[in-house]
C-alpha cells in the first residue's frame, strides 16, 4: 500500500483519479519536486516517501515512567543528534493519564522542529529513540511508558499510511496535547505551513477555537493538568501561589545591604531569618550589579560565593527550600550548580558572557533572563535609557534573548522572565513595567505564547526609584513601598517577588492570593 501525502493548499484531489500506483507514484514525483522536494522513493514499508530540503514539524513528548524529565532530556538529545533541529519548546505539563487511568500521571510537551527527513524516516528515527530509552514493543495501548514521541505535523501535508498519520489522529480530544500546541503556534499565522495547521484543526478560529472548546486556560491548574516547572528534583505549580525569593548580598558595595553578610556565619544567620520569615527561595549574590558597579572576576566571585553556598545548603532549615545563584558568569553557574545550586539568575540574559546559554542548556537547572540593557556599569547612561513603549520594548528585546536560548538548547519550560526594575529604567519606566505586567506578556503572546507563560519574576525591592518617589535616601526604609510594588505586582501576575524584607512582602502577596482565588471562585460561579 503506497502512503498518499498531500499539500493542503492547494487541494490536489486530482490524486484519485490516477489509478496505478505506478502511475501515482509518477504523477506524484512529477508534481511534488515543483514543491521543492528533492527526492521520491519507496520506503521499506512499501510506501512512497517524500524528501523535502527542509520540513517543518510539531512532535509531542509523553514519559509516565522512571525519570520523567530525564526522558524528555535525552530524547531530545537524541533528536538533534538525528538531523531534527528544534527550534521552538512548548511548556511542561503534568496530565492525569487519559484512556487507561491506572497508571502514574504523565509529563507532556511538545516541540516545533526543522528536518529533511521524510515522514517515515522521520517516524524511524523517533521509533528508535523510544526504543533506546526504553520503551519496549507490545505494551498496554494508552499504558505506562518512558518516551513517548507522536508526530503531530509534518509540513503542510497530511499523511495517511498503516503505520503513520499524520495529523495525528486524536489530537483535538486531548487537553494535554492541544495545550502544547497552544504554546507552539497560538493564533498566529506565522507562514503558510502554520497556516495548514490551523485549518486541520477543523475550526475557522484554528488552534485557538479548538482549545476554548476543550476548556481552555480554565483547565490550566486543576488537577488533570498543571503547567510546572522542574527544580528542585520537583515541579513547581507556580499557578497555585505566588512564591518568596528572599535576597542574600555577600558583597561589600551592594545599594542597601553592602557589607552586611560577608561572612559565613552572618550569612548563614541571615538565610535562617528568611527562612523563618517564610522564604520559598534563596537568591545568593557575589557581585554588585547596582548602578555604576565594578565588575569582579569569576574567582573572586566563587571565593565570595562558595563557603556560603556550601554552608546554607547544609542547613536543616534549607530543605525543601530553592537556592538560587545571583550571577552572569558561566563559570560561576558550573561551579555553583556542581555543588547543588537549584536556579540560576541572570541579570544579563546572556548577553555578559557568550557561553552562558551552551552552559545552561547542558544543565538541569531552571534559568532567569532578566531585562537590561548594557551593563551595570553604563546601563543608566542616556541611550539606554531610551524608549518609545516600554513594556512593549522590553517583551520584544526579552523574547530576542529567550529565543537564542531556545535556539541554544534550553527548554522553555526551564525559563523564566523578569522585566528588570531598575535596570536601565527610569523612574517612570518602572511605574510603566509595574502597571503594564499583563503588556509585557501580551507582547511576548504575539511572538511566544510558551515563553508568554513563562514565570514572571518581580524585583522591586528598596530601589532607587522608590527613594526618588518616596524621599527616602535609607534604603532600609522603602519597604512599605516595596509592600506596595509586590502587592501591584502580585496582582498583575508576578509568579515570584524578590524581596529583603521576607516577612512584611509575604503578608502582601498572602492577602494577593486569596484576592485572586476569590476571584477566580466567583468567575467559575457565575459561568
Amino acid at each position: 500500500m503506497y502512503t498518499l501525502i498531500k499539500e493542503v493548499v492547494p487541494p490536489m484531489n486530482i490524486l484519485k483519479h490516477v489509478r496505478s500506483a505506478r502511475h501515482k507514484l509518477l504523477f506524484i514525483r512529477k508534481h511534488f519536486q515543483a514543491f521543492g522536494f528533492s527526492s521520491l522513493h519507496s520506503a521499506s514499508d512499501s510506501s512512497v516517501e517524500l524528501h523535502s530540503e527542509d520540513q517543518e514539524v510539531v512532535i509531542a513528548l509523553g514519559s509516565n515512567v522512571g525519570n520523567r524529565l530525564q526522558n524528555f532530556k535525552e530524547a531530545l538529545k537524541l533528536m538533534r543528534k538525528s538531523g531534527i533541529h528544534i527550534t521552538r519548546h512548548a511548556c511542561l505539563y503534568e496530565s492525569a493519564p487519559a484512556y487507561v487511568t491506572d497508571q502514574p500521571y504523565f509529563l507532556n510537551s511538545a516541540v516545533r522542529a526543522v528536518t529533511k527527513l521524510g515522514p517515515h524516516e522521520l517516524l524511524a528515527e523517533l521509533k528508535k529513540i523510544e526504543k533506546d530509552l526504553g520503551r519496549k514493543d507490545g505494551g498496554i495501548r494508552y499504558g505506562p511508558r518512558p518516551i513517548d514521541l507522536d508526530i503531530l505535523f509534518y509540513g503542510k501535508y497530511k499523511v495517511s499510511s498503516d503505520i503513520l498519520a499524520v495529523p495525528h489522529a486524536r489530537i483535538w480530544e486531548r487537553p494535554f496535547v492541544v495545550a502544547p500546541l497552544m504554546d507552539l503556534v497560538g493564533s498566529a499565522l506565522d507562514n503558510d505551513t502554520v497556516n495548514c495547521w490551523h485549518s486541520f484543526s477543523g475550526h475557522s478560529g484554528g488552534f485557538a477555537e479548538a482549545w476554548k472548546r476543550l476548556g481552555g486556560e480554565s483547565l490550566i491548574g486543576e488537577e488533570g493538568l498543571k503547567r510546572v516547572l522542574p527544580i528542585a528534583g520537583g515541579l513547581l505549580n507556580w499557578s497555585q501561589r505566588t512564591s518568596v525569593m528572599g535576597i542574600l548580598n555577600l558583597t561589600p558595595d551592594s545599594f542597601s545591604d553592602g557589607g552586611k553578610f560577608q561572612s559565613v556565619d552572618s550569612a548563614v544567620s541571615q538565610v535562617r531569618k528568611m527562612i523563618a520569615e517564610g522564604a520559598d527561595m534563596i537568591d545568593i549574590g557575589a557581585q554588585s550589579t547596582r548602578p555604576n558597579a565594578t565588575r569582579i572576576s569569576v574567582q573572586e566571585e566563587l571565593d565570595r560565593l562558595i563557603p556560603v553556598l556550601e554552608a546554607v545548603l547544609g542547613m536543616p532549615e534549607a530543605t525543601g527550600k530553592i537556592i538560587s545563584i545571583d550571577t552572569f558568569y558561566s563559570e560561576v553557574v558550573s561551579e555553583a550548580v556542581s555543588r547543588g545550586a537549584h536556579l540560576i539568575n541572570d541579570v544579563s540574559a546572556g548577553k555578559l558572557d557568550p557561553n552562558m546559554f551552551k552552559v545552561i542548556a547542558d544543565l538541569d537547572v531552571p534559568y532567569v533572563a532578566m531585562h537590561m540593557r548594557g551593563d551595570p556599569s553604563n546601563m543608566q547612561n542616556t541611550e539606554n535609557l531610551q524608549y518609545d513603549n516600554v513594556c512593549k520594548q522590553i517583551g520584544s528585546e526579552l523574547y530576542s534573548r529567550v529565543q537564542e536560548a531556545e535556539l541554544s538548547g534550553i527548554p522553555a519550560w526551564r525559563i523564566i522572565i523578569d522585566p528588570g526594575i531598575g535596570f536601565s529604567k527610569k523612574t517612570e519606566d518602572n511605574l510603566d513595567i509595574l502597571m503594564g505586567l499583563p503588556d509585557i506578556r501580551a507582547e511576548i503572546a504575539g511572538k511566544s505564547l510558551a515563553i508568554s507563560h513563562a514565570p514572571l519574576l518581580i524585583g522591586p525591592s528598596r530601589k532607587s526609584f522608590l527613594r526618588e518617589i518616596c524621599s527616602r535616601p535609607d534604603a532600609g526604609a522603602r519597604d512599605a513601598a516595596t509592600v506596595a510594588c509586590v502587592t501591584t505586582s502580585v496582582l498583575g501576575g508576578a509568579d515570584i517577588i524578590r524581596v529583603h524584607n521576607v516577612r512584611d512582602n509575604l503578608d502582601a502577596v498572602k492577602l494577593c492570593n486569596a484576592i485572586q482565588r476569590q476571584k477566580s471562585h466567583r468567575s467559575k460561579c457565575i459561568q
